[in-house]
């Protein structure tokens, strides 16, 4: 869903043009940052492998209630060196990502840190069509980069088509990594 997280991020950037696009695209790909250290050291895990192949046990990075601590902070620290506005920005941007799998994953996002107390988790399983769930995040992606691309040409027409060109190449790559597994 990566590329689908970046076609938010790029449509934040059309309406947030002083916004840096990297911390656009960092702060929608937080969750997943902070997962990779827990991953690698065997907190969180993964079953199964392929696009929406697994079953994440991402149960402190993508609990809501961990998503909420890690979108205040990036949040907070993006206020301290972006102004206040953007700090609210990108906080939103990194809380999004969990909406975003909440509509792909399967049930397997837990309310609570650690999935504290057992509760139900969550997910809407749109992972369970894989041509759908891509076609979905194709869209997002396309929607993203056009916003962005049109943005870009009102403040700048002469380096729109190179925007526009080098954003719709960076999605393309992007889905195909997705989709692959990479």
């Amino acid at each position: 869903m990566i590329a689908g997280h970046f076609g938010l991020a790029a449509a934040v950037k059309a309406g947030r043009p002083a916004i840096p696009v990297w911390t656009l695209m960092l702060a929608t790909a937080w969750l997943d940052v902070v997962f990779v250290p827990l991953y690698l050291s065997g907190v969180e895990t993964i079953d199964g492998e392929g696009y929406g192949g697994g079953v994440i046990h991402a149960d402190y990075t993508h609990s809501l209630v961990g998503a909420l601590v890690l979108a205040a902070l990036f949040g907070a620290v993006a206020a301290y060196r972006l102004g206040r506005e953007a700090g609210l920005v990108l906080g939103g941007v990194v809380f999004s990502h969990w909406l975003l799998d909440l509509v792909v994953h399967r049930p397997d996002l837990p309310i609570l840190p650690g999935n504290a107390g057992n509760l139900p988790t969550f997910g809407f399983g749109l992972w369970r069509l894989p041509a759908v769930s891509a076609v979905v995040e194709l869209l997002m992606l396309a929607i993203g980069v056009g916003l962005y691309w049109r943005a870009a040409a009102k403040r700048d027409p002469k380096r729109a088509r190179t925007l526009g060109l080098s954003a719709a190449a960076f999605g393309v790559v992007t889905l195909a990594a997705d989709l692959l597994g990479v």
